[in-house]
């Protein structure tokens, strides 16, 4: 064994001293690179660019080159599912570049660095590292440069990914302005940024100015003959006059949309099976349940063999559209199975910690419905873990996720816990949502009746007193949903022996006491505050 020892010593001695051949570090990122095209080995291609970006540091050390590497060296990295590894590189290529004159470079940096963290699942960090690059690009090109407008979009998708659609609006303002001044009038860029523009409009419920986005976006569309295009915005147009329940203009834009893909892609391909479920989902909502029905199982059909080039993700998202149709026309089984065929498609997937989460909470909540309890909190658990991880703590869903949680550990008698998820829950929602939203008043129910099966009935009397005060600032004394709540803060009252402290006659003589009396139990009855999912 000696004998090797010695030769694998004197390998790397060599191997070090190579490295201080200035035309080494060039020749070996070339090699890495021609590797990577020709599809041969990542892990070889990472060995030629990890000693290329040794040797660069040793003969031309800190600078344009090195930095340049270690963009090629995250990209194998990530490629190879080592994002730590990669965020590593890209962080240690953009200090390198601090001051350096180099801005365009550093500018790439972020951007590769800001792909990484998005896959990585942590947006709030994506989105800095994106700005971060906007600015550079910006001191450098000017802000009316068409590559910044590029740039503006993509930091609009990024916040529309997060559900920050007024940023999102912001930047793809400012795309679509710089594209108006260096575009032709009615062309496809200008088609794509309306688009963009429509889904943020659509998102933050402004159906009409989506509309008009649309319709100028078609407009484009058909000036430059783009068919499939064309039927694309049909379906978003479909969508739009669906979200304003008009039904018959809904159902005209889908089968235009159909008849289109059909010719041009065939009967099997997924764009068909998308505007199935754009069918089912209108024909559930005007009540015909069976061709509602129908319209799943053709979509369906089309996913169980896909056609060439249909990814997972793709499959994934239908499936999870189809799986919401099942459960509201109560088949919560059936949705556990499309729930649970989704998950597995997208568990190989680098990059969708998010929709992971939401599936999971999802599954949640049908495990919820279906009484196994024990599922649903296993379920609301990963959805938890992966939205901390990926810095989604502080959003409107990851409150809404701990509600459902909250509800889960009450019908698993772990009343502490269910108290502290609802407590984390409020926090957010009153942040996010306000204190008048719906979600957040569910969630002050919720925790009322936690307070009261622990015991804390001052701190349970108190919130729900709060609760009865918004909801008749809002909705008004003889509103139903006011009725429901003085009823519940009556029974309470009642148990502790108080009545409510008002400062104004109300409408509570309208409550037939004799309908209120409780049973003497051994413990509380949660059905008295009706749990608020």
């Amino acid at each position: 064994m000696q004998p090797v020892k010695r030769t694998v010593k004197k390998t790397l001695i060599v191997e070090e001293c190579s490295l201080d051949n200035p035309d080494l570090g060039p020749f070996l990122l070339k090699m890495a690179r021609e590797t990577i095209a020709s599809g041969e080995s990542p892990v070889r291609a990472l060995d030629f660019a990890i000693r290329a970006s040794k040797s660069f540091e040793r003969c031309a050390g800190p600078g344009l080159e090195l930095a340049t590497c270690l963009h090629v060296v995250a990209a194998i990295h990530s490629s190879l599912g080592q994002l730590d590894e990669a965020v590593e590189a890209l962080e240690r290529s953009i200090s390198l570049l601090d001051g350096s004159g180099h801005g365009m470079a550093q500018f790439s940096g972020y951007m590769q660095l800001g792909d990484t963290f998005s896959m990585i699942g942590q947006l709030d960090r994506s989105i800095w590292c994106y700005e971060s690059g906007l600015k550079i690009q910006m001191d450098v090109l000017g802000e009316s440069d068409p590559r910044v407008a590029e740039t503006c979009r993509y930091l609009a998708e990024a916040h529309v990914q997060a559900m920050q659609f007024d940023q999102a609006e912001k930047f793809c303002k400012k795309t679509l302005e710089i594209h108006r001044e260096h575009c032709s009038p009615a062309s496809l860029t200008e088609a794509a940024d309306r688009r963009l523009m429509a889904l943020i409009c659509e998102a933050k419920g402004d159906y009409e100015p989506a509309l008009e986005h649309l319709v100028l976006a078609s407009m484009s569309m058909i000036a430059n003959a783009q068919d499939n295009e064309v039927a694309a915005i049909d379906v978003s147009i479909g969508d739009i006059y669906l979200s304003l329940c008009r039904f018959d203009e809904a159902v005209f834009a889908y089968q235009k949309a159909l008849t289109v893909f059909k010719s041009t892609k065939g009967e099997s391909h997924s764009s068909v099976a998308l505007v199935y479920i754009r069918l089912a989902d209108l024909y559930y909502r005007t009540g015909k349940l069976r061709e509602s029905k129908s319209y799943c199982e053709n979509a369906l059909r089309i996913y169980s063999k896909p056609a060439a080039g249909t990814t997972a993700g793709e499959i994934a998202s239908s499936l999870t559209e189809i799986s919401s149709i099942y459960e509201a026309l109560n088949e919560p089984e059936e949705a556990l199975k499309l729930l649970q065929k989704a998950l597995k498609l997208l568990e190989d997937i680098p990059g969708q910690y998010r929709t992971v989460a939401g599936i999971e909470a999802q599954m949640g909540v049908m495990f919820y419905m279906v009484g196994r309890y024990m599922d649903a909190w296993k379920s609301f658990e990963n959805a938890i873990t992966k939205l901390r991880a990926s810095g989604e703590s502080k959003s409107a869903f990851f409150g809404v996720v701990l509600n459902q949680m909250g509800l889960a550990c009450v019908q698993l008698y772990k009343i502490g816990d269910a108290a502290k998820h609802f407590e984390e829950a409020r926090e957010i929602l009153e942040r996010e949502c306000g204190t008048y939203h719906s979600d957040t008043l569910g969630v002050y129910s919720n925790l009322a009746a936690t307070y009261d099966a622990m015991g804390r009935v001052e701190d349970a009397i108190e919130i729900l007193e709060y609760i009865l005060k918004m909801r008749e600032e809002k909705l008004g004394t003889a509103n139903p949903d006011v009725d429901d709540e003085k009823k519940r803060l009556f029974e309470l009252l009642k148990e502790a022996g108080r009545v409510r402290n008002r400062k104004g006659k109300s409408l509570e003589n309208l409550i037939d006491s004799k309908s209120l009396k409780m049973k003497k139990e051994g413990k509380r009855r949660w059905a008295i505050f009706g749990l608020r999912t």
